[in-house]
């Protein structure tokens, strides 16, 4: 730091206070989000919501006494509309086998891979009924949500061939995790699908810099 000249002291002290800052705003949503209901939690819920959902939702799912016993994929596929006007509905692609994937084997994989499609999916069933319709504000933001990542995984491998994306479609399939072989239980290994129905895609959906047309 010594041999640094005055103004680059200056930027790098600025912007070692900026992550600070940013950091303990971070942790202090988290920490409110996370905590017990307090008078500034109250106070401040619908700020804390829009900060922490969907990125930052957090559960203990993987914890006694209620882990996950079942294994979900999230599948897509979409309608494309070809440069001559004909349209073709692509078949369905699993985008949790991919993370699968990409995280099998890897000492080190990415916060996406692990997480951004199976947290929103979680978002998106717990604001949405039977029927797959929003409940509440939440479940329109769940919705978008997924579109968006659909479309940035997907809309370059749609659209290689020209044309592009009017509606895409996504389906869940649910299976039970086996139990162990020392075990007595008795649990079906049929799958079970929950499909949506098609998404209209517009420009809001497209990855930045994309055009829809």
């Amino acid at each position: 730091m010594a041999a640094l000249s005055l103004p680059s002291r200056i930027v790098i002290g600025v912007a070692a206070c900026a992550v600070a800052v940013i950091v303990a705003i971070h942790l202090a949503m988290m920490f409110l989000h996370v905590a017990p209901q307090n008078t500034l939690s109250k106070q401040q819920g619908s700020l804390i919501s829009d900060y922490v959902y969907p990125e930052y939702e957090q559960n203990w799912k993987l914890f006694a006494p209620n882990p996950l016993q079942q294994n979900v994929a999230v599948q897509v596929r979409a309608q494309v509309r070809a440069e001559d006007g004909s349209s073709r509905t692509t078949d369905w692609t699993d985008l949790t086998a991919r993370d699968g994937r990409a995280i099998l084997h890897n000492p080190l994989p990415s916060h996406t891979e692990q997480n951004q499609l199976r947290r929103g999916w979680e978002l998106f069933v717990n604001s949405h009924n039977a029927q797959g319709r929003p409940i509440g504000t939440r479940g329109e933001l769940a919705e978008r949500y997924i579109r968006r990542i659909v479309m940035f995984r997907m809309q370059g491998e749609w659209t290689a061939a020209g044309g592009r994306v009017e509606r895409i479609q996504v389906r869940s399939r649910t299976a039970a995790v086996s139990p162990p072989p020392w075990s007595t239980e008795k649990i079906s290994d049929k799958p079970v699908y929950r499909v949506q129905p098609w998404w209209q895609i517009t420009s809001a959906d497209l990855p930045e810099g994309a055009n829809s047309q």
